[in-house]
């Protein structure tokens, strides 16, 4: 995964990184607004244990455009030993650390992202954090991303105050949740895209082998699903590219594309098709892009309909037209919306 700013490199760590990480992240807490304060054993061990953090969730580094390690944070799964903040269903983020060289440069906010994008492909509702009450520059931060400030915590002795945060991520939490899909998905889903398509369509040989292909999508791109918590159930899929790659010849420089948004025929009129659409523009605003865009089949009325009710908008500028090898000709609608900063 590659994030803003163009020179800068995220991906999860590899082992032969662990100690390297400890010391990068040991160097920039020494020089934040808590550094002069003695560090227990206890903290030391929790910041050098890079392996423990990673076994625990997401381990991420940030890499310049020399490959250098310039920062790092931990995304962390609930009921993990470092999670302290998170329940049931949540990620927390801990140990946001970039090298003091490097700072201003926007790293933190490019781990910060990458660590909500690291959160909502588990599926969970919300990613949790905490700070210490004197670090505004960690809390303008998180304020200008979107998180929530919940609670000031109040310390006891030398320990410091923390203010804690939270981003939902999900749009319905309670009925249903939107992952990435398990491999032990792909036939279920493949299944699902291909009942709702032939449902409302007529489908050729060739776009019924694209709707089913989920293996080839899962592994080029991301496959999204949305999942009813109550039951397990599989109700409707998405696809979006990675990060900084595209899925069609709509998407320009900035932009984002998305394809195959499909609800299960016996799960209508539950929202899903407009809640699929917003998680997409969730990631979009993740990613910064200007615009998220897809295309559509003139015949796809329903489909018309929902992106309208969303707010996109029709690109008329940018409607290509399909020549199939006997001739017939196929004029596809292109929709936008339009992200601000």
């Amino acid at each position: 995964m590659t994030f803003a700013p163009s020179s800068l490199t995220i991906r999860p760590a590899l082992d032969s990184e662990a100690a390297a990480i400890g010391q990068l992240t040991e160097s920039a807490f020494l020089v934040g607004p808590y550094g002069h304060l003695p560090v227990s054993a206890e903290r030391r061990a929790f910041s050098l244990d890079a392996a423990g953090r990673a076994a625990s969730g997401t381990l991420l580094v940030a890499l310049n455009e020399d490959g250098a390690l310039v920062g790092t944070a931990s995304v962390l799964r609930a009921g993990t030993p470092y999670a302290r903040r998170a329940s049931a269903g949540e990620a927390e983020i801990r140990l946001l650390a970039v090298a003091p060289e490097a700072r201003g440069a926007g790293i933190g906010d490019a781990l910060m992202r990458a660590s909500l994008e690291v959160a909502l492909e588990w599926g969970a509702t919300a990613l949790v954090l905490d700070t210490g009450e004197l670090n505004l520059t960690a809390q303008r931060l998180y304020e200008r991303l979107g998180f929530e400030r919940e609670a000031v915590i109040d310390g006891t002795g030398r320990a410091a105050s923390l203010v804690v945060y939270r981003y939902p991520l999900q749009q319905s939490p309670d009925e249903v949740l939107v992952r990435l899909i398990h491999d032990d998905e792909v036939d279920a889903v493949a299944s699902l895209s291909e009942r709702a398509y032939s449902h409302d369509y007529t489908l050729n040989d060739s776009y019924r082998a694209s709707i089913v292909d989920v293996a080839g999508r899962a592994a080029e791109h991301q496959v999204w699903v949305a999942v009813d918590t109550q039951t397990g159930a599989l109700l409707g899929t998405v696809s979006t590219p990675r990060d900084g790659a595209t899925m069609t010849d709509l998407a320009q420089p900035g932009e984002m594309d998305f394809r195959l948004l499909a609800v299960s025929p016996d799960a209508r009129r539950r929202g899903l098709g407009e809640l699929l659409s917003r998680h997409v523009l969730l990631l979009g605003r993740l990613r910064q892009v200007s615009q998220v865009v897809m295309n559509s089949g003139p015949e796809m009325l329903g489909a018309h309909k929902l992106y309208a009710q969303v707010g996109f908008d029709r690109l008329l500028d940018r409607e290509p037209v399909m020549t199939f090898p006997n001739g017939n000709q196929l004029k596809l609608l292109s929709f936008g919306y339009a992200l601000t900063a």
